[in-house]
């Protein structure tokens, strides 16, 4: 349980005027009202010549701390340590300079001289409503309204002070659940710091001692408290976005696939990134599997677009090629299946992928390849450079034509050989400043380059991956996956 600071105190920078502190946002309604202590008289401010009627809310996080990375100090009675004061003031002053707003909730507000005449740094009014009770203060409670000045000596409402029972912060609690987003001061007794500090832990950003207050301490402490609150909103909404990308970034883990080579003597690498900023999964995407009869399936896709939806959309392919290859599909009769689901779960009848699956014989000698509007592999052998595998009977990208069919050709790999399947991120990186494009010709002698140097597996598909950003003079704006299966003898 928090302690009562004494309050004999150094006034912070921000009061003696070595540094500024700049309220939250926002202004009165049309139906503000300021109540003056000594007349109780109601001075209306006209709705059409409030300079701040516009303003944003005072829990933007965009304002304020948000954006100076400068942590709120602790919440602890008004006249805090100056270093809390300090890092307060630090943090105000980076807010927009406008009007602060005070909802007052007494049931005797002209009891209350300490609001008569509340600034802030700028030596500019503080805009105060008065509430009775909590059934005017929902009235007055809108979206301008920065502080709330809470009298915990009111009754709790109806039903609430019902159920509330002994509970002496029942109004606090309510007002809470009323005001979420509103810092919240709690006025106590003299003498009963045990309650104001119980205040705090239960959510009141500051406790006041009514009898002890005056308007500088009461402004200090007004300014401070919306202060904290925007603070606390701000990391909040900070630790909910780190949460949320964390739980993105592991369900985008777990879409990637897990090759299923369980008993093939084929070796496996893949290298993917995808063009969007800070996203894990792309547009593209790959699997490889090896049926019973011992044959290795290999594939690659890539559906039009980088974003999202792309990336759904290209998980779902994936996931209906796996199961359909395992079940016994494979060419013509397996692509045209996956045309169909492309079909029916894309967006847009203008969404279409590109694919290029691969069929390796049990002895790893033969294979067979298909094309839907996808690049050729490449092939690399030890007695020969590396080359394109024959692309001629490359069909149409999955979702172009309707009742589209794609031939399977042969091809017959070698005793010892290196396959890289790619999507065209790879080869459509620009090189230098011009307009040319790397291409698959460009690519092919990389790849030549890179194996004379002895480069193999992962090592290959990273330095081919890194010398492509480079080309291009920085990051990639596509998706890019490559597969590299390799066979020894």
């Amino acid at each position: 349980m928090p302690v009562p600071v004494p309050r004999q105190r150094a006034i912070p920078a921000v009061e003696s005027g070595q540094a500024h502190s700049a309220p939250a946002v926002g202004g009165p309604s049309k139906e503000e009202t300021v109540r003056t202590e000594d007349t109780g008289r109601n001075e209306a401010t006209p709705a059409g010549n409030d300079p701040t009627r516009n303003a944003t809310p005072a829990d933007g996080v965009h304002h304020g701390v948000s954006t100076t990375g400068v942590s709120a100090p602790a919440p602890s009675p008004a006249g805090g340590n100056a270093a809390g004061a300090d890092a307060g003031a630090a943090a105000m002053g980076a807010t927009a300079h406008t009007t602060l707003t005070l909802l007052l909730i007494e049931d005797d507000p002209t009891a209350a001289p300490f609001v008569r005449d509340l600034r802030d740094s700028d030596d500019r009014p503080i805009r105060v409503r008065a509430a009775r009770n909590l059934t005017e203060a929902e009235r007055l409670l809108t979206d301008d309204v920065h502080c709330i000045l809470l009298d915990l000596a009111l009754p709790a409402p109806g039903r609430a002070s019902a159920a509330a029972g002994d509970d002496e912060l029942a109004v606090l609690r309510h007002v809470l659940r009323l005001a979420p987003r509103h810092a919240v001061l709690a006025l106590t007794a003299s003498g009963d710091a045990e309650r104001g500090a119980e205040a705090v832990r239960v959510g009141a950003q500051d406790y006041l001692f009514k009898d002890e207050l005056d308007g500088r301490l009461l402004s200090r402490a007004i300014r401070y408290a919306v202060e904290r609150k925007r603070s606390d909103t701000a990391e909040r909404r900070l630790a909910e976005g780190k949460l949320r990308a964390q739980e993105n970034a592991r369900l985008e883990r777990g879409l990637l696939p897990t090759p299923l080579l369980e008993g093939s003597l084929l070796r496996f690498a893949a290298r993917y990134r995808p063009g969007r900023s800070r996203a894990l999964l792309g547009g593209d995407f790959y699997d490889t599997v090896r049926t019973p009869d011992g044959t290795v399936h290999a594939m690659i896709g890539d559906v039009c677009g980088h974003g999202p939806d792309e990336a759904a959309l290209g998980v779902e392919l994936r996931i209906a090629w796996r199961a359909l290859t395992l079940a016994g599909l494979c060419g013509d009769q397996l692509l045209n299946t996956l045309q169909q689901v492309l079909e029916h779960e894309r967006d847009d009848d203008e969404i279409f992928a590109t694919l290029c699956t691969v069929d390796i014989a049990p002895d790893g000698r033969r294979a067979g390849l298909c094309l839907a509007g996808h690049p050729a592999p490449l092939i690399a052998r030890p007695d020969r450079p590396a080359r394109l595998l024959p692309h001629d009977n490359n069909g149409p990208a999955l979702g172009l034509l309707p009742g589209a069919r794609w031939p399977r050709t042969q091809v017959e790999l070698g005793a010892e050989w290196s396959l890289m399947m790619y999507t065209d991120g790879l080869i459509e990186g620009r090189i230098g400043e011009g307009r040319e494009r790397l291409g698959q010709d460009g690519m092919v002698e990389m790849i030549r380059r890179q194996l004379s140097e002895g480069l193999t597996g992962e090592a290959l598909l990273r330095a081919a991956v890194n010398e492509v950003r480079e080309l291009n003079g920085g990051e990639l704006t596509d998706d890019v996956a490559v597969v590299l299966l390799d066979r020894a003898p």
